[in-house]
């Protein structure tokens, strides 16, 4: 597995996808030097089954490509993508260049395409409201007689995902399991998003009476989850010694509690937002609206700290450790590294994470300060500074 690129510093990997009459070269950004595929069993069944159905031309979308395969295998139907995660325009970036396509870039849930498609290649997601949304949103947005093909490793879909199909669209045909990994057939179903009670769940926070809501793509949209439980009464602290003006980086932010919450503890503050996921960065949008009318603040779709070449004075971080069925540190530990970069002479980043996965060992890697300030029996918070 060749390396051919690099990013942040770290090398970037590349694997070669042979599929329907063609190979590609693919890379998976953030994996870390890890050899993590940038395609599997699903996308070369999507690819297969999306070359057949498009043999009698319309137009094509390709909604939330994991690392670029599906768009670039079929980028001579000239489809519109569509996805959740930044991380897509990167690996579009480096793998499009590498195999020689035009550069093609990809729409997210903040300005989602107004158009209508005539084949829907799709990703199914693990979390069943996502995959509720999005099959909502082809409803909405397939052509009369446009089909969609929706796949996946069966091991990563939702355990009710066929009753949710059963209720939203027409499945024609299932296609045998290969290599455990599944696609169907679907006709558009009459309900789109317009009028779904779903869409949008969340949550008053009673330490700051804070109002959170979030799109169905956002981690724990619609509970506070245990680690940012035990993360919130250090962030009020922090916030409250914080000077006016001192900058703020909600990092991997989610619905945007944890950045909100300094806001609430400390209005003087500059406080920006960043996630990897559209729906989050919509979500946190939102919220700060609900909380705080009329108050600016940044927040940018963008996989890590915003390229925006500020320096924070408090860096927030509960980053996740999964990633498309991958379980591990690899999202953390690019996060530490980016996050290391960003602090301003005395900064400080507070960090939440499970006890398993060790970040007291990681962390030391970029930051000669390390503390522990908090733990319960799973999570425990760090304070690191350079």
């Amino acid at each position: 597995m060749p390396v051919v690129a690099s990013r942040s510093g770290i090398a970037i990997l590349m694997d070669s996808l042979e599929v329907a009459g063609m190979r590609l070269k693919l890379s998976r950004p953030g994996a870390q030097g890890r050899s993590l595929k940038a395609w599997d069993a699903a996308d070369e069944q999507l690819i297969e089954r999306a070359r057949a159905a498009a043999g009698t031309g319309g137009r094509v979308a390709v909604v939330d490509d994991n690392f670029g395969a599906l768009t670039l295998a079929l980028s001579d139907l000239m489809p519109v993508t569509l996805a959740d995660s930044a991380t897509l325009d990167a690996a579009l970036a480096v793998s499009g260049g590498i195999n020689g396509i035009a550069p093609m870039a990809a729409y997210s849930w903040l300005e989602p395409p107004d158009a209508k498609f005539d084949l829907v290649v799709m990703r199914i997601p693990r979390q069943a409201d996502y995959l509720e949304y999005l099959l909502r949103w082809a409803n909405d947005r397939l052509s009369d007689g446009g089909r969609l093909l929706a796949g996946g490793m069966i091991k990563h879909l939702p355990s009710h995902s066929v009753r949710v199909f059963e209720k939203l669209v027409v499945t024609d045909r299932v296609y045998p399991a290969r290599k455990k990994a599944r696609v169907v057939e679907c006709l558009r179903g009459p309900s789109g998003l317009s009028g779904w009670g779903n869409r949008w769940q969340g949550y008053q926070e009673p330490t700051t009476g804070l109002k959170v809501q979030a799109l169905p793509s956002v981690f724990a949209r619609a509970h506070l989850d245990i680690g940012t439980r035990l993360l919130l009464p250090l962030v009020l602290a922090f916030a409250r010694q914080l000077p006016a003006g001192a900058k703020v980086l909600d990092l991997a932010c989610g619905n945007g509690l944890l950045g909100l919450s300094a806001l609430s503890a400390r209005p003087e503050l500059e406080v920006v937002f960043s996630d990897v996921s559209s729906q989050a960065v919509a979500s946190v949008r939102r919220n700060l609206a609900t909380n705080f009318p009329g108050r600016p603040a940044a927040s940018y779709h963008c996989d890590g700290v915003p390229a925006t070449n500020e320096l924070y004075d408090l860096i927030l971080l509960n980053p996740p450790f999964h990633e498309r069925g991958t379980v591990g540190d690899h999202i953390a530990l690019g996060l530490f590294d980016q996050a290391s970069r960003s602090l301003r002479p005395g900064g400080r980043v507070l960090v939440v994470g499970n006890r398993h996965l060790g970040y007291h060992r990681s962390l030391g890697r970029w930051f000669g300060h390390l503390k522990q300030l908090q733990a319960d029996a799973r999570f425990v918070v760090f304070e690191a500074a350079r």
